[in-house]
């Protein structure tokens, strides 16, 4: 069994989540918390179940599945059993009339069932909360992320060039990439922030196949296995002299991510025009490291950086012909793509504890995506990588 999350640590996530709706919603009498990740957060046990969280009164987890594997692996201080929801709305005096529920994550038919049993009126979002409160880490879960970004940095820039081979295809190196990070100690799952996308370990492609169109919102592209699986990697696009090999990956460990993208030449060097385009990006993502600090605001550091680049090098900057994101780095932690996001509109201040994936990227017709991705802890000082340092392009063949 791995280590539990520690009671303090649980106690305090739960006592930072009170005070801020106690801040924004001073009317509040009890929120819900359904979604695994978030159940895991609060508890640190991910079962099918939920956390009742009243404005008075102890917090409770009631899990459906499996009671014994939520007391086994959770130092929670009230955990209990149930079989409907009824067992739980049963030891309420009274159900109050309005609820705050993660309501990007509840389906209708939940909501319906849980409605039966809570016959409350109104029903109000947490889901900027529970962000906000995860937003800023812990030395715990700073810990776990560097573990992470050490076997990120490893399987990056030391060990994936070692199996580049010509002729494999993007699938082959794909998977050999996943096995390979998992003996490394990835926990073997990407878990990114956004309604049904699921993802294997990010976006891989050789050449144009990076700035193949995807859902994801990121700058990358990959065409993926089919229409019916759009991840992982083509088995026929198979690997050539003279190719740009793109990863854009999320790495993990005891649920924590890094975000890290490397880049390969294979063979024959690049054009010079082409590196020179992929040093700007690296120049770019050097020059926000240092804007990092608590106090800074994401949304003045967008903008800032924006307004400095020349208007031809913006044409397919961060995306691919219509395809551009807005936005320059963004939070990670449980999820790969959280809050804050280095964009228009963010505005609250930076935190110290706050961790952000910073990844300047451009695609180029013919070559497919440049540019690099890493991820920095916020410190008074700046941001610090724990993903590593090099700018990526590394020779292979």
């Amino acid at each position: 069994m791995q280590s539990k999350v520690p009671l303090s640590e649980l106690t305090n996530r739960l006592d930072r989540f009170r005070l801020l709706m106690d801040a924004r919603h001073p009317e509040w009498e009890i929120a819900i918390i359904f979604s695994r990740l978030n159940l895991f957060y609060f508890t640190g046990t991910m079962q099918d179940g939920m956390l009742l969280i009243p404005r008075n009164g102890e917090a409770c987890l009631w899990v459906r599945r499996s009671f014994e594997r939520a007391e086994d692996e959770s130092f929670f201080p009230r955990i209990r059993q149930m079989l409907s929801y009824r067992d739980a709305a049963g030891t309420m005096t009274t159900i109050p009339g309005t609820v705050y529920l993660e309501t990007e994550q509840v389906p209708l038919a939940l909501f319906r069932r849980l409605q039966k049993h809570f016959p409350f009126r109104d029903v109000k979002a947490i889901d900027s909360e529970v962000l906000k409160v995860r937003s800023v880490k812990s030395p715990y879960e700073l810990g776990l992320m560097e573990r992470a970004g050490d076997i990120h940095r490893r399987v990056l820039e030391d060990l994936a060039p070692e199996i580049l081979r010509q002729g494999m295809n993007e699938a082959e190196f794909t998977s050999e990439l996943y096995s390979l990070m998992v003996r490394e100690e990835h926990h073997g799952i990407v878990r990114f922030g956004m309604f049904e996308s699921g993802i294997i370990l990010g976006l891989i492609g050789f050449g144009e196949s990076s700035i193949y169109p995807t859902y994801l919102d990121s700058p990358g592209g990959n065409a993926g296995m089919s229409p019916a699986v759009p991840l992982f990697g083509s088995r026929a696009r198979k690997l050539r002299d003279g190719d740009l090999v793109f990863v854009d990956i999320g790495c993990g460990f005891n649920g924590y991510h890094t975000d890290k993208t490397m880049t390969y030449v294979f063979g024959t060097a690049l054009p010079d025009e082409v590196v020179a385009i992929h040093r700007k990006c690296v120049e770019i993502q050097d020059s926000i490291m240092p804007l990092l600090k608590p106090g800074a605001v994401p949304s003045q550091i967008y903008e800032t950086v924006a307004a400095a680049l020349e208007p031809a090098f913006l044409e397919n900057f961060m995306g691919y012909g219509n395809r551009n994101v807005q936005f320059l780095g963004h939070g990670i932690g449980l999820e790969i793509a959280e809050n804050p996001v280095i964009a228009k509109g963010f505005d609250d201040p930076l935190e110290e504890g706050m961790v952000i994936a910073i990844e300047p990227k451009k695609g180029i017709k013919g070559v497919g995506m440049v540019g690099i991705e890493n991820t920095f802890i916020v410190t008074p000082g700046g941001g610090r990588s724990i993903t590593g340092h090099h700018p990526g392009l590394i020779p292979v063949g």
